[in-house]
């Protein structure tokens, strides 16, 4: 049976600011990195909370979140006990927010939460849409693995073959939306696994929404455990996926 818990009650305020944080199996890390966040985005947004997702976590991670939420208000979670994979996790927290602009960010903060700022920031003073980081932005600083370049590199190239994007970065674990542009990408979304960021910035795009691309830092941390996730198997499933993804978007 599948457990679904939520600390989310009552959606009817819209906050200015909603960030998902996906976690699984991230309990060593994750109350502490939820309260950092909190007190982060608390420097330059009052009006905000963060929904962390607990995606299936076979570890103490469901815990750990209920533990930062006692601690903090800004923070609410969900938690199920079936794996969906990331973009899975997005899915559900967009389902539960409600926020002028909606962003995602990766629970291990090795993309530093300050930088929603200057995404909000660019977001505010600007037509667009949605704004993301982008590893091959001129102004990016990387503590980065080469393989792992390469790997973005390559996925640029392909992407590029394939959609025609005016973008270089889908992949990046931090970005932010309107409201008004995520929340009907999600509810559609096809694809839950790695592959789902290209799913949902191709489907903006192709819906006419402007993109910009931001200048991030990133300081690599967990070579050996990504080195486990990103097999070859992965690999061949993320071009299936993103195969997938050119033949749907035909029909929209």
């Amino acid at each position: 049976m599948n457990k679904y818990v939520t600390s989310i009650k009552d959606n009817s305020k819209e906050y200015e600011l909603v960030v998902i944080m996906p976690a699984y199996n991230e309990a060593e890390q994750i109350t502490e990195n939820l309260l950092k966040a909190a007190q982060v985005i608390s420097s330059f947004q009052e009006d905000f909370i963060i929904i962390a997702v607990n995606d299936g976590s076979k570890d103490q991670t469901e815990e750990k979140i209920i533990d930062a939420c006692a601690k903090n208000s800004h923070i609410q979670y969900v938690s199920y006990s079936e794996n969906k994979g990331k973009g899975g996790a997005i899915k559900e927290g967009v389902k539960h927010a409600n926020g002028r602009f909606i962003a995602f960010l990766d629970s291990d903060l090795e993309l530093p939460p300050i930088m929603l700022k200057d995404f909000l920031q660019a977001l505010n003073n600007s037509k667009a849409h949605v704004a993301i980081g982008s590893k091959l932005h001129k102004d990016s600083k990387l503590h980065y693995p080469l393989v792992r370049k390469i790997m973005s590199l390559g996925y640029y190239l392909m992407l590029k073959l394939l959609f025609k994007l005016k973008i270089k970065d889908t992949q990046t674990g931090i970005k932010l939306f309107r409201q008004e542009v995520i929340k009907p990408i999600c509810e559609n979304l096809m694809t839950t696994g790695f592959a789902f960021d290209i799913e949902i910035l191709a489907t903006a795009s192709k819906k006419g929404y402007k993109i910009i691309e931001m200048p991030i830092t990133l300081n690599f941390s967990r070579d050996r455990r990504e080195k486990s996730r990103m097999t070859i198997k992965t690999i061949i499933k993320v071009f299936k996926d993103t195969l997938r993804i050119k033949k749907h978007l035909k029909n929209i």
